[in-house]
């Protein structure tokens, strides 16, 4: 069996908001360290960024992944795009956000120039807004080629999700109509994980997959995907499609997640207030904000408990893909220094580390914790990463556009004495 862990979702230098070092060979070094063996494209809906892929990326064989041309990496690439989709339907405005994936750089291009012919203005962003319905794309797709796939974009999310409080729907055949069976996986997105997904029984045949959507190298595989295959002939656009769409927990191993409480929209709030409520909480103030009286914005615990028809205690153990929490290891070590996770110190260990170990995962998920201990400048880390394992951690959850916290370790190491989370 040979393991692959794959993020699906992000973006490059061409996305609104997000950094300049998202080029190809910076992308495929970041993921050897963080230990991703399959990235996706990013943005390949944007001219400028199509071309740096044509440039940058060669074909392995005709298996639809493509690698740096260089060959100074191992990383795999395939062609996926974010889009949004803004339009009008069943009286109300929408607002949806959608990840493709395609079999081919011939197949993104064909749906490029398809989307261009529509009047898409593909330069516009590196995500780009379109007045077509998703159910619209999604046809656009299959024509050039039924091997496409599109996967609803962090589909809890209040303003831009298929599921949104703020401009989605209640349920996949709201959106896509007779073409639902098209759509096999939807995206948890960071505010979200399975458990709370499995909540909804009308997702019980579709596949939960998570991905960073990041905007940084920094943020790459954040969430990811851990996937199964036999043998390399097998690591193929088609074998990665398989995988999601089997729901085959053979071939899909397990996700890789976030902690939903550090997501920005986890629970109810108003950031410009400073107000979080949990779901109960905001129903008792009929969704207002108590200090300004304006609207609060319903965070995806909310909405998933909207539209839920079974309790947590209700889901069958192993029935589902399984998946596993992560902390990100600089974000364990800046607690552990008590530092900023941008610090200089922190990239120093962090350097250390992935030297001593190897790549980010193996040291979060798979690594013996002795040599963890062996390896650190400072006991705390080691004590982070053991308490993420244990899932032994304190949340503070995120609201309306901001970041939780995720607290590895709730008090210090005093001498020889480790600290114990209450």
């Amino acid at each position: 069996m040979i393991k692959q862990i794959v993020d699906l979702h992000i973006h490059s230098k061409y996305a609104r908001a997000c950094s300049p070092q998202l080029e190809i060979p910076n992308i495929a070094k970041a993921c050897e360290q963080k230990g991703i063996n399959i990235c996706g494209s990013g943005d390949f809906t944007h001219p400028s960024w199509f071309a740096h892929l044509e440039n940058e990326l060669k074909e392995i064989g005709e298996s639809g992944l493509y690698t740096w041309k260089n060959g100074q990496s191992q990383t795999r690439f395939i062609f996926t795009s974010e889009i949004s989709c803004i339009y009008k339907h069943k009286d109300k405005v929408r607002r949806v956000h959608l990840v493709l994936v395609a079999p081919s750089m011939e197949a993104a291009g064909k749906l490029n120039s398809a989307l261009s012919a529509r009047g898409v203005n593909l330069r516009s962003d590196g995500r780009p807004i379109m007045g077509l319905h998703a159910k619209e794309v999604l046809k656009m797709m299959l024509d050039i080629d039924k091997r496409f796939m599109m996967i609803p974009a962090h589909a809890w999310t209040p303003w831009f999700a298929v599921f949104g409080s703020k401009s989605g729907y209640d349920s996949l055949e709201d959106c896509f109509e007779e073409l639902t069976p098209h759509i096999k996986a939807i995206e948890t997105g960071l505010s979200s994980d399975p458990t709370m997904n499995h909540q909804l029984s009308a997702l019980d045949n579709i596949v939960l997959v998570s991905n960073s959507d990041a905007h940084s190298l920094d943020n790459l595989g954040r969430e990811a995907n851990v996937f199964a295959f036999e043998n390399e002939k097998d690591i193929t656009y088609d074998g990665v499609r398989d995988c999601i769409e089997s729901n085959d927990q053979k071939k899909f191993l397990y996700t890789i997640e976030f902690y939903p409480e550090e997501g920005m929209y986890h629970v109810d709030g108003h950031r410009a207030c400073g107000v979080s409520m949990e779901p109960k909480e905001s129903k008792k103030n009929k969704k207002i904000c108590p200090k300004c009286k304006k609207e609060l914005t319903i965070g995806v615990l909310h909405r998933v408990e909207d539209l839920a028809d079974r309790e947590v205690k209700d889901i069958k153990p192993g029935k589902f893909i399984p998946h596993k929490y992560i902390v990100p290891l600089r974000e364990i070590i800046a607690e552990a220094l008590e530092v900023g996770k941008g610090s200089k110190k922190v990239q120093a260990e962090y350097d250390g580390l992935i030297k001593k170990i190897g790549n980010e995962f193996f040291i979060l998920l798979d690594v013996d914790l002795e040599k963890i201990k062996a390896a650190v400048s400072d006991q705390n880390i080691y004590l982070g990463i053991k308490n993420m394992r244990a899932s032994e951690v304190v949340a503070t959850p995120g609201f309306d556009g901001q970041y939780g916290k995720v607290q590895t370790i709730k008090t210090r190491i005093s001498g020889a004495k480790q600290a114990k989370l209450i």
